[in-house]
């Protein structure tokens, strides 16, 4: 039972941009905080930026001024731009929603 899912992970060069998406129902859009996470190999799933539904933003210090959460409940879609992108910022992306159950993820690899 699917009910968040990641989309447009790829491969960059360093320097680069991504913009991920993550589709969701109205009900879970609609009064819910949401927020990305990312895991790299061998690694903790770590927070990487979160999201109010009022649209309050934070960020964890690796991505600061780099990426940029963003939700459009119309769309019942969150998104995350990501400039500047570094190599390690390598790792699989996932939606956070509580109480969802995680989506598959979508990969993001930077390399030169």
């Amino acid at each position: 039972q699917v009910q968040l899912v990641e989309s447009g992970g790829g491969l960059v060069q360093p320097g680069g941009s991504l913009t991920l998406s993550c589709a969701g129902s109205r009900n879970i859009f609609s009064n819910n905080n949401m927020g990305w996470y990312r895991q790299a190999p061998g690694k903790e799933r770590e927070l990487v930026a979160y999201i109010t539904s009022d649209g309050i933003t934070t960020y964890a210090d690796s991505v600061k001024g780099r990426f940029t959460i963003s939700r459009v409940n119309a769309k019942s879609t969150m998104y995350l731009q990501m400039n500047s992108l570094k190599f390690e910022d390598t790792a699989v992306y996932y939606c956070y929603v509580r109480g969802v159950n995680w989506g598959q993820g979508t990969q993001v690899t930077v390399s030169s």
